[in-house]
């Protein structure tokens, strides 16, 4: 029985969950959608679109990746200081 409410615990969806999850999908429907942009205007110092937004996108995964990574290690120290407020009788 203790075994079903650790899995159930596991799996609660809250918001800082959802913002993660929302930062690491971010780059994968930008890039997946090539019709946004699958152009060579506007021109930026001589780059097309197609380059520099690519590019742009790759320091934006990078900074969307370290939120998702900071914003999980914070959810998981709050999980398990609230475990151990609990005296651990969840398990």
């Amino acid at each position: 029985m203790s075994d079903a409410s650790d899995v159930t615990k596991a799996a609660v969806v809250t918001p800082v969950r959802v913002a993660i999850a929302l930062c690491l999908i971010a780059p994968f429907v930008a890039m997946l959608w090539v019709g946004s942009y699958a152009k060579t205007d506007p021109v930026f110092i001589g780059i097309p679109f197609f380059y520099w937004y690519q590019m742009l996108w790759v320091l934006l995964s990078t900074a969307l990746t370290m939120t998702a990574y900071q914003l999980w290690q914070r959810d998981q120290r709050a999980r398990k200081a609230a475990t151990s407020a609990d005296g651990g009788a969840s398990k």
